[in-house]
């Protein structure tokens, strides 16, 4: 069966909550271990059944935000999810207490128990409409970003249409095509400041509803963070402004000569090299041809897996008009799928999209027999999969991009090691956001300034008045949808680049090593598994130095202004 034909049904809420409420009345009572295993066992099945139906109206309303039918689904899970979450709570402290909870631990591992304690912390029903609206506030952001219509030379483009043109060999079009996208988010600056203003607004009231005293720590409970804390984090960031930024600044220096311009402006710094950026030699099928041939000789897991999605019709890779922007991976339980979504623009983002976006699918479709709880690690840990992903494609990126693979490893590791530092900013700012829910939108955008001139001091908006107050931040949706989940990316970048440096020694180790830790899922923490895969923990001071030194020592050895 292809993607096409998943079916989807809306879930009749009334007879789900009576056949959740009569499996939940079983748990934790006094009964026998078996019958209470089974009774856990089948309300996995039911949601996995309201799940399915959840992530189908998601993903073909991100691919058609034009499409009414899907946009009113999309309302109808809006309005009842956060009712229903009530049930995972519930769920939680039945588990909890279980006279058979030690049996339940070796059938089911204690991840799911310290899960559970979590989780009955960050919901109440007293939180409900509060969820609701900011369910709302998130979808009005996406489908705000989604129906972007920019004119530029004549025609009408989205945001993610926009990109080849900033990074275009022509200086004065990327320095156009940087006012013409800033001027979109300075016809909707009204309406933006409007939406985060309620949604921090929203979470910080949730937050103390429930007994936080702001949403910093409410935040890190919603993202399942057992074994680090918002200290740890902040001293991960120092380590990424001692040893990180002053590197980022001198490959923006190499960056100046090797494209001749001296005082790089912001739009600028979109372009790495004066012959153009690396760009895939082929059309969107000839891209997906040449991963098949890719997935097929990495390994009988990889060529396996990645069949699977191209039988299946699970890539949706096509830029289009109503398409919502950026690019995703997602699961369907009921088919057991993986689905990855993107927006191909012809350029190098394709096929570092393509291969991240696959790392995360191969690792959900390596854990899809693990129970649900355990098939995602949390997100700094899945990021992992797909951002190791890249590198692990190395030895056939040439395929991809032929005369330009040199200048694609050079650009592909300058670009990790330069986005360290915008990754924790956004992190800075989320923090200083939430620890001070009553700043104003105009000190919201000066603290964002701020703050990225601290981590990235070479950014200079030229004559791009609006960014240059602080709103570049409009454009990561990671802030306004999923809260200090974006360093999860930055802490998957320092461990990925551990499995670069071990690929370039010993490709194959590192692969095994890799596939290993997809299996494992979500059935560890994110430290446990990273000790479990004797990597090297990111928040241990020192180790951000030890993994940055040898990606440097690489980039030294390649003469730049060749490229």
């Amino acid at each position: 069966m292809k993607f096409k034909d998943y079916k989807y049904v809306r879930p009749d809420i009334e007879k789900y909550q009576v056949k959740i409420n009569d499996l939940l009345s079983i748990i934790g009572e006094d009964i026998d271990y078996h019958e209470e295993l089974q009774a856990i066992k089948n309300i996995f099945d039911l949601n996995d059944e309201l799940s399915s139906m959840s992530t189908l109206v998601s993903i073909r309303n991100s691919l058609d935000t034009k499409d009414d039918f899907y946009q009113k689904e999309q309302d109808f899970f809006d309005e009842n999810g956060p009712k229903l979450e009530m049930y995972q709570t519930i769920f939680s402290k039945k588990i909890i207490k279980s006279k058979n909870r030690k049996e339940l631990e070796k059938e089911l591992g204690t991840l799911i128990f310290k899960q559970a304690e979590l989780q009955e912390k960050t919901f109440s029903k007293e939180i409900i409409p509060d969820l609701q609206k900011e369910n709302r506030l998130s979808t009005k952001y996406s489908k705000l970003l989604a129906g972007a219509e920019i004119e530029f030379k004549g025609k009408t483009y989205n945001l993610t249409q926009m990109r080849p043109f900033l990074q275009s060999l022509n200086r004065e079009t990327r320095h156009q095509a940087q006012l013409a996208t800033s001027g979109f988010f300075e016809e909707n600056e009204a309406e933006l400041d409007k939406i985060y203003d309620e949604m921090v607004s929203i979470r910080n009231k949730i937050a103390k509803t429930l007994g936080y005293d702001n949403f910093v720590q409410l935040g890190y409970d919603r993202l399942g963070r057992l074994d680090y804390n918002a200290n740890d984090v902040k001293n991960y960031r120092e380590q990424i402004y001692n040893e990180v930024v002053p590197l980022a600044a001198e490959l923006v220096e190499r960056k100046a000569k090797r494209i001749e311009i001296i005082a790089p402006k912001s739009y600028d710094l979109t372009l790495s090299f004066k012959s153009g950026n690396p760009t895939p030699k082929g059309d969107l099928d000839w891209q997906v041809n040449i991963a098949k041939n890719m997935y097929e000789e990495m390994s009988n897991e990889t060529g396996e897996f990645f069949n699977f999605m191209i039988d299946r019709g699970l890539l949706e890779l096509d830029s289009k008009p109503g398409k919502a922007g950026g690019g995703y991976c997602t699961y369907i339980p009921k088919y057991k799928s993986p689905f990855i979504f993107a927006n191909f623009n012809g350029t190098s983002d394709d096929v570092n999209v393509l291969t991240h976006e696959a790392g995360h699918a191969f690792q959900i479709y390596s854990s899809r027999d693990l129970i649900p709880q355990y098939r995602w690690p949390t997100m700094e840990a899945a990021e992992i999969h797909s951002m190791s992903m890249e590198f692990l494609s190395w030895p056939w990126i040439n395929q991809f991009f032929q005369e330009d693979t040199d200048k694609f490893k050079f650009y592909d590791l300058d670009s990790g090691l330069s986005f360290l530092p915008y990754g924790v900013a956004v992190d800075e700012f989320q923090h200083e956001i939430y620890t001070n829910p009553e700043l104003t939108p105009d000190e919201r955008k000066a603290t964002w300034r701020r703050i990225e001139k601290k981590y990235l001091p070479y950014k200079d908006y030229d004559d791009d008045k609006f960014m240059e107050k602080g709103t570049y931040w409009y454009k990561q949706g990671h802030i306004f949808s999923v809260p200090f989940y974006y360093i999860d990316y930055t802490l998957a970048q320092v461990l990925a680049f551990q499995f670069f440096v071990l690929s370039q020694e010993n490709h194959d180790l590192a692969l095994d090593k890799y596939i290993k830790l997809c299996k494992l899922g979500g059935s560890k923490t994110f430290v446990d598994l990273v000790e479990s895969t004797k990597l090297n923990n990111p928040f241990k001071k020192g180790t951000v130095k030890s993994v940055i030194e040898p990606i440097k020592a690489y980039l030294d050895n390649i003469d730049d202004t060749k490229l």
